[in-house]
């Protein structure tokens, strides 16, 4: 039998007179685990639809299982042989119960119904989902809701799933179960992966990784030969794990694919140099968990509680009595695992949701005073969601930025200037301004939501899950401009994330969300010390913050609260000899 399952040859593919696929030639084996990384826009999107013929090719050919994707009767059998998961989990559930879904491509495809139900059961075995297949889909956690996609298109009995940016909206534990089943499907049931990921982390343990760029293939190896190429990998618009750029700030081999790798390397490399013992180890207890003292309080929330489906057999109490101080001026983090209450949360602070009980004060004042509104709140209060498309509705990207500031009665030379510069502050390129929010990637379309809110000017700006999507340098230039707009607007700035990076590297205060309430809140120093807690509550801690207490357990006295690699670097050299 032929090894190989999908091959393209000189792939093209053109949206609108532009290329996007510019001549791609690849082979994938059955049963191989393949990673595909690329900043946006670089064409791996367009490349995995063209696998299971929702593209066909421009120019070039595509064969699945020795079919040619361009021939109509040949489709059937290879969207059968090609299941794709996307993005968005709530994008992809069709039915209200969860086993209804998992079936429902196994239906729209002429199985057998005496053949659907043995599926059905099997696939959601696969991804360990099977106790709950009574249960109502919208009611799962993001990673549940990834797992039925996922089996969904296991009951289809494919040969390959294609894995379009699956973790993106995940937690860190959503994103661990998703991966999870990939990697167990790849190695017990013998089916090829495809995973398009921005998470350098998910690339490790792939057999390959290939790196789109501009429509071409960059780079095509096994991680260990990708990954020393940082200073291409950059260019690319991408990264590499904190391991592999850790050891190459201390001079070591760049190498090292794994926590273990990196320190053992570091290890290494004191004993050869000799211990440096002038410093002593610190404290090692982490520090106590306490509320952020709030000086000049701009939001404030007390006893703020929400009720879903208020006195009806869903009731579901979403928040859960929330006492909340939000210090003016600084650059806030919120994190917690899917669920647990950010989104409605934040909805509350300009006024989106209503209490059910409990106060929202905005600069000391009631926002519902006397049960209605407080006038101009949303102008003070900015909110980007976590799906701009949701946000998106005017002809043009340049009329959807001045919607907000001509609703305030602006001169119209008034709101050309902030349109410009809001458009300048996320990086949304000039000549998109008049063409369509809808027609824009992923990446651009989040830019386009967040400069239409910075064009109010608020003094207050909430983004939720704001880099979702976006590759490493995206995500970098929109969290480096936000800063930059924060300090030079004197605003308040609120993230939203499952990143603990963006955390580590921006949060002046992080609130820890579980379950309806806060968790726990400080600086990220305290934050970050209590790895273990984070974790038990799904959430986990940065990289090199991990890569520091594995140092530790090896009898490294290296401090603990280190979240950076470049501090994590100027930590380490106090102990290797130059």
């Amino acid at each position: 039998m032929d090894d190989i399952l999908i091959k393209t040859e000189n792939l093209t593919y053109t949206y609108e007179g532009e290329p996007a696929l510019r001549g791609i030639s690849l082979s994938f084996r059955r049963g191989e685990f393949a990673v595909i990384l690329g900043h946006n826009g670089s064409g791996k999107s367009t490349f995995a639809k063209t696998l299971n013929a929702l593209n066909i090719p421009g120019g070039g050919k595509v064969w699945v299982d020795g079919l040619d994707t361009s021939v109509e009767a040949n489709i059937p059998r290879i969207r059968s042989t090609v299941g794709m998961v996307f993005q968005n989990p709530d994008n992809q559930l069709v039915a209200s119960i969860v086993e209804d879904d998992v079936a429902f491509g196994c239906e729209n495809t002429g199985v057998d119904p005496s053949e659907i139900r043995g599926r059905v059961d099997s696939a959601l075995e696969a991804v360990r989902m099977g106790a709950f297949k009574t249960h109502a889909a919208h009611q799962l956690s993001g990673g549940q809701k990834q797992r039925v996609a996922i089996a969904g298109a296991i009951a289809a009995r494919p040969k390959c799933i294609v894995l379009d940016e699956s973790t993106a909206m995940l937690d860190p534990r959503g994103r661990a179960e998703v991966l999870e089943v990939a990697h167990r499907l790849n190695k017990e049931m013998g089916i090829t992966i495809i995973l398009i990921t921005h998470h350098m982390r998910e690339a490790i343990d792939a057999d390959r990784v290939i790196v789109f760029a501009d429509g071409f293939v960059l780079a095509d190896g096994t991680p260990r030969e990708v990954f020393v190429n940082a200073e291409i990998l950059d260019e690319a618009g991408l990264g590499v794990p904190d391991t592999v750029r850790l050891c190459g700030e201390l001079g070591l081999p760049a190498n090292a694919l794994n926590i273990d790798e990196c320190a053992n390397q570091v290890i290494g490399a004191v004993k050869a140099g000799g211990l440096d013992t002038a410093y002593d180890t610190r404290s090692t207890e982490p520090a106590p968990l306490s509320s952020v003292w709030c000086g000049d309080c701009v939001l404030e929330t007390k006893a703020l509680k929400h009720l879903y489906s208020p006195d009806t057999p869903f009731e579901t109490e979403a928040l859960k009595g929330i006492d909340f101080k939000l210090r003016r001026g600084i650059f806030a983090g919120i994190i917690g695992h899917t669920g647990s209450g950010k989104s409605t949360f934040i909805q509350h602070l300009n006024g989106l949701l209503k209490p059910s009980s409990g106060r929202v004060l905005l600069n000391a004042e009631d926002i519902w005073h006397g049960g209605k509104i407080m006038p101009g709140v949303r102008g003070k209060v900015g909110l980007v969601f976590q799906y701009p498309e949701y946000q998106l509705f005017e002809e043009t990207c340049a009329k959807d930025i001045a919607f907000g500031p001509r609703n305030l009665k602006l001169p119209e030379n008034a709101i050309a200037e902030r349109v410009a510069e809001a458009a300048a502050f996320v990086g949304l390129k000039p000549d998109l301004l008049d063409k369509s929010p809808f027609s824009l990637s992923g990446g651009e379309k989040r830019r386009a939501a967040i400069a239409g809110v910075i064009a109010m000017r608020p003094d207050v700006l909430i983004l939720d899950e704001p880099t979702a999507g976006l590759d490493p340098y995206g995500s970098k230039f929109i969290l480096e401009n936000l800063r930059e707009y924060q300090l030079a607007a004197g605003c308040t700035l609120v993230l939203v994330t499952h990143t603990m990076e963006e955390i580590a590297e921006y949060a002046d205060i992080v609130y820890v969300f579980n379950n309806g309430d806060i968790e726990f809140d400080g600086t990220k120093e305290t934050i970050f010390a209590h790895a273990e807690r984070l974790r038990e509550i799904g959430l986990d801690i940065p990289e090199v913050t991990q890569i520091v207490l594995r140092l530790r357990e090896m009898g490294l006295p290296i401090t603990p609260s280190v979240y950076t690699v470049k501090k994590a670097a100027e930590e380490i050299k106090r102990y290797i000899k130059c």
